[in-house]
Order: structure tokens, then C-alpha cells, then sequence
């Protein structure tokens, strides 16, 4: 995911647009489905800053928010002469969820559509490597 350099404020709102499943698919698998995810961006937020994570997802109508919260930042100085993800500046997120069933149904949404758009084979190959 890549984040333009966005302003700070105190009602912050970001928003990744996937533009094919696959995209979000493999994002899911390899980190929301764990908690969290990486933003890249050269601007990252401060340790601490909670905001609205807006996913964007092609199968569905609406847009779902999660409440994320930036638990660590890596700079452009950090990151230089490093390569493969440590070579990449940006900032590490925590979705914070208001309770065990609201992550739940987020989990149990996400896997319906990829066992919809996947089929239960390819989805349980990729939800359990």
C-alpha cells in the first residue's frame, strides 16, 4: 500500500482503494489478517495517532472502516541503503477494534469473499501457508 504525503490533524482519515481483489487478497493474508498492516509513505504520522482506515475493496458497495492507531514509523534515513520491505519508509498500523465480535465479523466478511471469489481450495491454501 502506498500513502500520498498526507497533512496531520486531528480527525485524520485515510483511505487505500484496491483495485483488484488479488491486491487486497494477498494484503489480507500476509497482514490485516494479523492485526495490521504497513503504509508506505516518505510522511508518516506520529507513534500514537489514531485514525479512520478506509479499504476500498471491488466486490463491495461500501467502504470498510476500521480504526487504526501507528504503533511504529521507519524514516527515509532509517530505511536507506537497505533493501527488500526494511528499505521502505513509512509507518506500521494497529487496527483497533472495539471488541472481540467486531473483529470477528470483519475476519468472517473478508473470508467469505475470498472463498466467493477464490473458491475453498485457493482460499485455504493462502489463509494457511
Amino acid at each position: 500500500m502506498s500513502l500520498p504525503n498526507t497533512p496531520r490533524s486531528d480527525a485524520i482519515e485515510l483511505q487505500v482503494d484496491y483495485k483488484k481483489m488479488n491486491t487486497f487478497f494477498a494484503d489480507y493474508t500476509k497482514n490485516i489478517s494479523k492485526g495490521g498492516t504497513f503504509i508506505k509513505t516518505g510522511r508518516p504520522l506520529q507513534v500514537g495517532t489514531q485514525f479512520l482506515f478506509k479499504l476500498a475493496i471491488p466486490m463491495l458497495e461500501e467502504k470498510v472502516t476500521l480504526k487504526g492507531e501507528v504503533i511504529w514509523v521507519r524514516s527515509a534515513d532509517e530505511a536507506a541503503g537497505k533493501s527488500g520491505p526494511e528499505g521502505e519508509p513509512g509507518m506500521g498500523i494497529r487496527f483497533l477494534y472495539k471488541d472481540t465480535a467486531e473483529r470477528r465479523d470483519f475476519e468472517s466478511s473478508v473470508e467469505a469473499l475470498m472463498k466467493e471469489s477464490l473458491g475453498e481450495h485457493i482460499f485455504q491454501h493462502l489463509l494457511h501457508r
